[in-house]
């Protein structure tokens, strides 16, 4: 009998990001990730170029290195990891 590994199913992360594009534009492409079930971005700080937002991400075998390149992508940076659950 094989025993299944744990697998990511939630990651909140600490990111730095443009005003653009939007929050809902980044939520959407989140979301569009295998395994993803869940998105929420809640603001933090708004400074002049840039707004601090928490990205929680939650669903089945969530690949970490995708979500980070798409952050990226958005011409974000990840602060922190602030948590991970493996289930």
């Amino acid at each position: 009998m094989s025993e299944q590994r744990p697998q990511l199913t939630r990651v909140v992360l600490d990111v730095l990001k443009p005003h653009r594009p939007s929050v809902v534009e980044l939520g959407r492409a989140l979301s569009e990730l295998p395994g993803v079930l869940s998105i929420n971005i809640t603001l933090g700080e708004v400074d002049v170029d840039t707004e601090s937002v928490k990205i929680t991400i939650e669903g089945n075998s969530l690949d970490y290195d995708e979500i980070r390149k798409t952050i990226r992508r958005f011409g974000a940076a990840i602060h922190s990891i602030d948590e991970v659950v493996y289930s």
